[in-house]
């Protein structure tokens, strides 16, 4: 299948102008395919030559202008428009489209609980033409207007007000000017809850197995989608510019959710069948804010070609996090995106892969590379960006320059020059200059303190005639404006011992005059820069401060300044400046005083997940994963008396992942109950039963009888995983099969098996398919496309083979002529984390 290219695409952006899609989809013809009948009306700027994409299972028969047309002439995805004159034409294309299982394009999943059929469209990039015919590029926006007939009983959803018509028949309102991307429909026996707000229609919609679990949480989610829409309103001139607005929560959706207007789709594990923490309900509600972000910027204003694919992402990533701050209860969304998503851009910057927030025009020559750049650098590191942007530029302004933007570009398309002149037009300061240090460059700024000796001074004001110096050196090439906290110890204080009291906090420009800041009082007991983590660099404290932070990290009053030291212990670790025993002895002192929800996962993840999985020995993991457990049993202990669920339930979640003994994990299963609470619920049995399989202490049997009691979509999940993490030789060749040999399995039974499959401890019984998985991802790549592609780089590579051999295998692999850039993307990144593992223990033992 041909990719689009850049320059195919301006040429046809130049050449027509597309007035009108109407579509007929008829989804009652079968389980395999369904049938699209699309009508195009476009017109020709001038006489030429161009092409429409399609990828049907069967072209029926295309026309233009009333003249048949040969359909053998399909080449691959495109069919070739020659000879047109110009003016106006119509396009008749009629094609029999094959059901996805992959979450591309139309994707078919049917209910192992109850067996209905639910139907969802992923037309991202470039999958719109498995679903209609289109000239597939974001600046060649249109109307589109979608009738469908489905099965009796069912509701169709779309980006407008759909209409029943008859049996089975519905008429969605045709759309404002959209893009082909931002084409939706849902189709199913959904359970919906509408309510209207600000004359609009509003629903929520899921499947029927999980209506009581929608229906519990039907007024948070409502609760936080109204207060994000008028939140919106106060912050944007143009108002919401769809007919409805829609939320489906989706089963086996690929990405956390799709930017639909009018019809925001979301993976459903976002609907909660099990216990849940404060910190991911939070999650959640932000999700519902980036997404409703995404109407103005991304569908009112629409990038140009996806080198602009930031625009979107990091503005909505940004808005996202503060208007929740702003408008809901959740009012400490800035510590999580700082332990958890900030991490991840940090992350991504530091490979290979990296590239700019805004990247050349020319590097994303075509579709395929501009898929790659959905990363952490185009959301975390755009919107840390942002946040930068705003605390320079201010919020007031910041605000009249988007409101510029969408007033300019509404139902059109726009560039980043446009985004950055809308700025400029809004300020006196050098918006320009700013994005080409921020936007245009890669990599992470660092910045040091170093605290002068204390100085005497006249002992007037606070200072107590003593005042302190404080030099920030930058390696790097980014101007910064940051806050910096001075903190005291609190001794004597209604704080207590051990805790830290702030004495100040004031801001600096870095780079700045080239002399020291100096600040009246005695040195502090900690510094910390990027306090209020307003820009995005690492940091390295002095060696006092660090002292300090060692045995007073709980102390520090601020979760977000505990978010930014925390960034900077995990920052170290990474680049073999830290321990990682010293960072788990940090953890195992601190996290049983800790508060902060996302603080306690975000530690306690990169602590299982990155040290003691990869970082550590192999003959040290023992002894990392008994830190581990002895601090969740701390953190268990601490919240026995019930009055914080959240923090019990993330201390009984990685008690589980890392015990390696099974006799409490067995009684807890026997039993339905941690002692103490919480009562077993499905996710944490299955949770149990995967740690049991790992360890070796239970069997397919115990299995099957697990699935017959859930025998939920994620209960099957949950027993793909425990089967191919069972450590057997016959269960490892039957979890690769179905991998690698069998095609049939779904994108999210594909990563669990996946996620089973490579364990920390079988080394011994994986070591064979180290090798194997490299040629083996390539032929499954090109067979099943990107989403498996990616899924194949993500779960299934081998992360826990840390050792220079497997380093080489796959370094070789890497020169593989047949990778497709998606797997080879994935590949270069996780090789990249391989040779820090390693490096990581070489500095560790040295």
């Amino acid at each position: 299948m041909s990719v689009l290219t850049r320059d195919e695409a301006q040429t046809r952006a130049q050449f027509l102008d597309v007035e009108r899609y109407t579509i007929a989809l008829d989804l009652t013809t079968g389980e395999g395919t369904f049938d699209s009948r699309t009508a195009v009306r476009f017109t020709a700027r001038a006489a030429g030559d161009t092409f429409v994409e399609v990828k049907p299972a069967t072209l029926r028969s295309i026309s233009l202008d009333g003249q048949p047309l040969d359909p053998a002439l399909l080449d691959g995805n495109r069919y070739p428009l020659t000879g047109l004159t110009a003016g106006p034409h119509e396009l008749l294309v009629d094609a029999a489209m094959h059901y996805s299982r992959t979450g591309e394009g139309m994707h078919r999943f049917t209910d192992p609980t109850d067996g209905e059929t639910y139907l969802y469209t992923q037309l991202f990039m470039e999958d719109v033409q498995r679903v209609f015919a289109a000239f597939d590029q974001p600046d060649l926006k249109s109307v589109f207007a979608i009738d469908v007939t489905a099965p009796e009983g069912w509701t169709v959803l779309g980006n407008g007000v759909a209409e029943r018509t008859g049996e089975g028949r519905w008429t969605i309102a045709p759309t404002p000017l959209i893009s082909t991307y931002l084409v939706a429909i849902a189709a199913g026996p959904w359970h919906s809850i509408t309510t209207e707000h600000a004359g609009l229609p509003f629903g929520i919609h899921c499947r029927r197995s999980l209506a009581p679990y929608l229906d519990a949480d039907a007024d948070e989610i409502l609760d936080i989608t109204r207060a994000c829409y008028d939140r919106y309103h106060e912050k944007f001139d143009e108002p919401y510019p769809f007919d409805s607005y829609d939320q489906a929560f989706v089963p086996e959706f690929n990405a956390g959710a799709m930017e639909n207007p009018g019809l925001v789709t979301f993976r459903d594990e976002f609907v909660y069948r099990s216990a849940v923490t404060d910190t991911e309900r939070q999650t959640r509600a932000m999700v519902i804010a980036h997404e409703m972000a995404h109407m103005w910027f991304g569908d009112l204003v629409t990038l140009t070609w996806w080198d602009d694919i930031w625009l979107n992402e990091s503005f909505a990533e940004y808005m996202g996090y503060q208007t929740l701050t702003e408008a809901t209860r959740f009012t400490d969304t800035w510590v999580d995106f700082g332990v958890a998503r900030k991490g991840w851009g940090y992350d991504a910057d530091q490979r290979p892969s990296t590239h700019p927030v805004a990247p050349d025009p020319d590097a994303v020559p075509d579709t395929a590379s501009a898929l790659l750049n959905f990363d952490g650098i185009s959301y975390a590191k755009g919107a840390s960006a942002l946040r930068q942007l705003v605390a320079w530029l201010g919020e007031k302004d910041f605000l009249a320059g988007i409101n510029a933007h969408f007033a300019r570009h509404k139902f059109g398309n726009a560039t980043l020059a446009d985004f950055i002149d809308n700025l400029a037009s809004a300020t006196d300061r050098d918006v320009h200059a700013w994005a080409e240090q921020w936007l245009r460059t890669t990599g992470i700024d660092t910045l040091t303190a170093d605290i002068g000796p204390v100085e005497p001074t006249e002992p007037t004001g606070n200072g107590g005639g003593q005042s302190w110096s404080l030099t920030v050196t930058r390696d790097g090439s980014r101007p910064h404006r940051i806050t910096v906290g001075a903190y005291d110890h609190a001794l004597n204080t209604q704080a207590g011992p051990g805790h830290l009291a702030l004495r100040d906090r004031f801001e600096i420009d870095v780079p700045g005059d080239g002399e020291p800041t100096v600040r009246p009082g005695r040195r502090p007991a900690l510094v910390v820069l990027n306090d209020g983590d307003l820009t995005y660099a690492k940091v390295r404290p002095d060696s006092a401060s660090w002292d300090t932070v060692l045995t007073g990290l709980s102390g520090i009053p601020d979760a977000l300044t505990r978010a930014v030291v925390w960034n900077t212990a995990r920052d170290m670790v990474r680049d073999g400046d830290l321990n990682p025993a010293t960072y788990l002895e940090t953890a195992r002192t601190h996290l049983p005083h800790e508060s902060d929800l996302a603080l306690v996962q975000g530690v306690l993840t990169f602590a299982a997940g990155q040290i003691a999985a990869r970082y550590v020995a192999r003959e040290d993991r023992p002894a990392a994963l008994a830190t581990l457990t002895d601090l969740c049993r701390d953190l268990i202990r601490r919240t026995e008396d019930g009055s914080q669920p959240g923090l019990r339930l993330i201390a009984v979640r990685h008690f589980i992942d890392a015990a390696t003994q099974p006799d409490t994990l067995r009684t807890w299963l026997d039993e339905g109950t941690v002692h103490g609470g919480p009562e077993l619920d499905p996710e944490l049995r299955w949770r149990i039963l995967t740690r049991l399989a790992v360890l070796g202490a239970t069997d397919e049997a115990a299995i099957a009888a697990a699935l017959e009691a859930d025998p939920s979509a994620t209960g099957r999940e949950g027993a793909a995983r425990c089967r191919a993490a069972l450590p057997t030789a016959e269960a490892k060749a039957a979890a690769w099969a179905a991998l690698f040999s069998d095609d049939t399995l779904s994108n999210y039974l594909f990563t669990a098996t996946a996620q089973g499959f490579w364990q920390p401890g079988q080394e011994e019984l994986l070591a064979a398919y180290v090798p194997r998985f490299y040629p083996d991802a390539v032929a499954l790549a090109a067979r099943r496309g990107p989403a498996i592609a990616e899924a194949a780089g993500r779960y299934a590579f081998p992360a826990y083979a840390v050792d220079p051999e497997s380093l080489a295998t796959g370094t070789r692999a890497l020169e593989d002529p047949d990778l497709i850039p998606a797997l080879r993307r994935k590949l270069v990144d996780q090789l990249d984390d391989l040779r820090r593992a390693l490096a990581v223990r070489t500095s560790a033992s040295g």
